[in-house]
């Protein structure tokens, strides 16, 4: 069996063993299997609750649960927790990225798909983007008359309100306690920062210690800072050029070069022939502006050394590795979120606290403008509202040891939110890393290790940090 058909089966166990698990106390039957690519051994299984978890009655959903066992021999009692970003992506779908994790040779890892994304209720909404429309990849993602289709289809099988960060940390510590575990590690990436948070506030008696990787807090609200961090990120990566004698003497005027390749898409889309990631044929596409826009973002989230390239060859005219690379990035991201849940969130948690008179301030003078900030606010006019606590809006205050990641070039969570969060986490260290969002690589594996083993940022040592490097830009064939 491949690796996505183990996925499949593992998903579809889930929903079958979930008959044998009792309502109280949580308890939960997992499954062993063997992945066989790598020989490694996974636990899975599904953890059922109440949809309304206050009502203790009525719908019940399986949460989608994956266990990877230590390899070490003597493992600890204090396993890591996996929180995935998004909002709307489903740790347990994607166990296969942890099989050969580091953090597994002294703790069990735990990956529990949250309510609303995929193996768990899926509130899955179809967005544009189709491996037979190639072009559907460029077109605009949050389309309202595809969000109100959608929505009619969820109501009929889900109660949106059900769906906040609060109650999908209630089923976390639901399945810490299924499990067996009293104490838990957590580690929190993008959104799953703030998922990560909100369990400290409402579970930190049974949590270790948190890391936390491109950090959303509470003060984070979705989506009206991407504009200005995007503007940010591509600023220093220009600036970065400019002081790189070798970069500056092969794009001595990347500024205006990106300025003009804005202007002209404004004016004509480019047609463009890329290579259609999966079945190799070329295909021609349009790419607008907007493509534009919102392709650079989302390739700034992962590699910030082509972009003088890409946008030095769309400004000579060659569009095509550039929209071939926004295809790739939108066809990885696309088919991955529950987009259903995003907005469960992300209108409740975030959308509904944006004074609308800060939306111009967040906004003015960056390259993508406010029309994300905006589309978003249209599609949450309509959507439910997901339920949350009173005090929702106060910063997270807890004493539990974080170690908070950020990377310099991050183009949505940028330094300053793990700024903020630290604030009102006293056992806290905040490390500013080279790098976009989800910063990693051999230096902060071990200064996480190194965290995970002591539960202390006291005299953690982080030196190794002064070495990271981002490596050279990408340049051109000579």
């Amino acid at each position: 069996m491949s690796g996505r058909g183990l996925i499949a089966s593992v998903i579809g166990g889930m929903i079958a063993l979930a008959s044998s698990v009792t309502a109280a106390p949580p308890s939960i039957t997992l499954e062993r299997a063997v992945d066989p690519e790598t020989g490694t051994e996974i636990r899975f299984g599904a953890l059922r609750v109440y949809e309304n978890r206050d009502a203790a009655a009525g719908r019940k959903i399986d949460l989608a649960v994956v266990v990877l066992p230590a390899t070490g021999p003597d493992p600890r009692p204090d396993p890591l927790f996996v929180l995935a970003g998004g909002p709307g992506l489903g740790a347990a779908a994607n166990y296969r990225g942890h099989l050969q994790s580091p953090f597994r040779r002294d703790r069990d890892i735990v990956l529990v798909s949250q309510r609303g994304t995929r193996g768990s209720a899926n509130l899955e909404c179809v967005v544009p983007g189709d491996d037979d429309d190639l072009q559907s990849y460029l077109d605009p993602l949050f389309d309202p008359d595809v969000f109100r289709a959608c929505l009619e289809t969820l109501e009929t099988k889900a109660d949106l309100r059900m769906y906040s960060t609060p109650i999908a940390m209630d089923d976390l510590d639901d399945v810490r306690a299924a499990l067996g575990y009293e104490q838990i590690n957590l580690w929190g990436g993008s959104y799953g920062t703030r998922a990560a948070l909100v369990y400290l506030r409402r579970h930190g008696a049974h949590a270790r210690t948190a890391i936390l990787n491109g950090v959303a807090p509470i003060a984070f609200t979705n989506p009206l800072f991407h504009a200005r961090s995007a503007q940010r990120a591509v600023e220093l990566v220009f600036e970065e050029c400019a002081a790189d004698p070798e970069c500056h003497d092969v794009f001595p005027m990347l500024p205006q070069e990106f300025e003009a390749v804005l202007a002209r898409l404004a004016d004509r889309d480019a047609l463009v022939t890329v290579t259609h990631p999966a079945t190799g044929v070329r295909e021609q596409v349009a790419l607008s502006r907007k493509a534009f826009e919102s392709g650079l973002r989302f390739i700034m989230y992962l590699n910030s050394r082509e972009v003088p390239l890409l946008i030095h060859q769309a400004f000579l005219g060659d569009h095509a590795p550039f929209a071939q690379r926004a295809i790739e990035r939108a066809r990885s991201l696309r088919g991955a979120v529950s987009f259903g849940m995003l907005l469960c969130v992300t209108c409740a948690e975030d959308v509904d606290r944006i004074d609308p008179a800060a939306i111009a301030r967040a906004t003015d003078g960056t390259y993508i403008g406010p029309e994300r900030v905006l589309r978003q606010k249209e599609l949450c006019s309509f959507w439910p509202r997901s339920l949350l606590p009173a005090n929702y809006g106060e910063p997270v205050r807890s004493t539990v040891p974080v170690l908070l990641l950020s990377g310099t070039l991050d183009p949505v969570t940028p330094p300053r939110w793990g700024e903020e969060a630290a604030r009102h986490l006293p056992n806290a260290r905040h490390l500013v890393v080279p790098g976009a969002h989800g910063v990693g690589g051999p230096c902060l594996t071990r200064i996480s290790l190194a965290f995970l083993e002591q539960g202390s940022v006291d005299d953690l040592d982080t030196s190794c940090v002064e070495d990271v490097t981002l490596g050279r830009f990408r340049l051109p064939p000579r």
